[in-house]
């Protein structure tokens, strides 16, 4: 089989190999077990690979570069359009060589790939929309568009929609879906310690105002205002860093809150492992990686209530949801920490759900999505 991706996602090379954003790179090589060629129709960067990015898996790879574009700026509309055409050609005929499309969206990549499959009716295909999918949410008119034409089976025809969540009234080729970060093979019991000794909270992801890492610096604060013994080590990099390390600074929090910046697979999973919280007041999401990661590992989940949130938290059952109103979150979170069974309780059920979504799981389904 020959499988086409077509990726926003931008990639680095390096000594013939081809690097890219390790979660999305892990779940690809997955798919890469069961295809005889790939073709990656993708961004490509002259820059070196990164401590979170890793390399494709496979000894037939086909990149076909494209260039990066945007809508963000007038400037930036204008040179795409000079960019489109090349773009949407080379789709085209990545699409016409391939047996399998496989589309990553929402992207203006992913938008382009949209329109393109439309002239390939009788290809097998599957979408992964790794945004939000819920209908009632606020999304960019390009992102509403993907939608909409992923979910029209008259122009898309024969594909699969992975979506994260399960919607009312969709139509017949949307499948919920689910991604996984660790194996059968590395539960273990999870059952974190009491509160002797220091609370520590976590936040990973990129440090941008979606991800809204401030709000989780300032919740810790005020936990520490009110005198429990509580930490906070942050994951990622991003635009915001400036304004989260001037707020540190600002408020003495130098040895209570710490930025680890970029780091990789295996100090993050030691990190989730040792802490208690996992924090996530994002403003949009898709699956969370970061919240089922942390639940793999008994942490209590306290993430804002957006997409499939409140379906991975069971409405509250096993971890807190945010009203993103800092003196009823501090509330809730107390609550918690007065209550040592309480939290042992939830943390329990937050590993117990969030380990039935394993690799090996993850494997199993994505091999009957390519054989269909």
């Amino acid at each position: 089989m020959k499988f086409v991706i077509i990726s926003h996602v931008m990639h680095n090379s390096e000594r013939d190999l081809f690097y890219a954003y390790a979660p999305y790179v892990r779940e690809m090589n997955i798919w890469f077990k069961y295809v005889d060629e790939v073709i990656v129709v993708a961004p490509l960067q002259s820059k070196q690979p990164t401590a979170i990015d890793i390399a494709y898996k496979h000894n037939k790879i086909d990149f076909k570069a494209v260039p990066d574009f945007n809508l963000t700026s007038l400037k930036n509309s204008l040179l795409s359009v000079f960019k489109l055409p090349v773009i949407s050609w080379r789709i085209f005929l990545a699409m016409k060589n391939a047996n399998h499309i496989h589309l990553r969206c929402p992207g203006n990549m992913g938008l382009i790939g949209c329109l393109v499959q439309i002239l390939f009716p009788s290809k097998p295909k599957t979408a992964k929309y790794a945004g939000n999918w819920d209908p009632q949410s606020k999304q960019p008119l390009t992102y509403k568009m993907q939608k909409w034409i992923l979910s029209n089976t008259f122009l898309t025809r024969n594909m699969q929609v992975l979506v994260y969540g399960d919607w009312y009234n969709q139509s017949k080729n949307i499948k919920p879906f689910f991604t996984a970060t660790y194996a059968q093979a590395e539960k273990e019991n999870s059952t974190k310690t009491g509160f002797d000794t220091t609370i520590e909270f976590i936040f990973t992801g990129s440090l941008v105002s979606g991800k809204n890492p401030l709000y989780a610096i300032e919740l810790v604060h005020q936990l520490i205002k009110k005198g429990h013994k509580v930490n906070l080590n942050i994951y990622g990099e991003g635009s915001e860093r400036a304004k989260l390390e001037n707020y540190i600074k600002t408020n003495n929090l130098e040895t209570l809150v710490v930025l680890h910046g970029n780091q990789n697979h295996e100090t993050l999973k030691k990190a989730y492992q040792k802490s208690h919280f996992v924090i996530l007041p994002s403003k949009s999401e898709g699956w969370p990686k970061a919240i089922a990661e942390g639940m793999f590992w008994g942490c209590i989940p306290v993430a804002s209530k957006v997409s499939c949130v409140p379906f991975m938290l069971d409405y509250g059952n096993r971890g807190i949801l945010l009203e993103m109103d800092l003196e009823k979150d501090i509330n809730k979170i107390n609550e918690i920490l007065d209550n040592e069974k309480a939290f042992l309780e939830k943390s329990m059920l937050a590993a117990k759900w969030s380990q039935n979504y394993t690799t090996d799981l993850f494997e199993e389904e994505i091999k009957k999505l390519l054989s269909k």
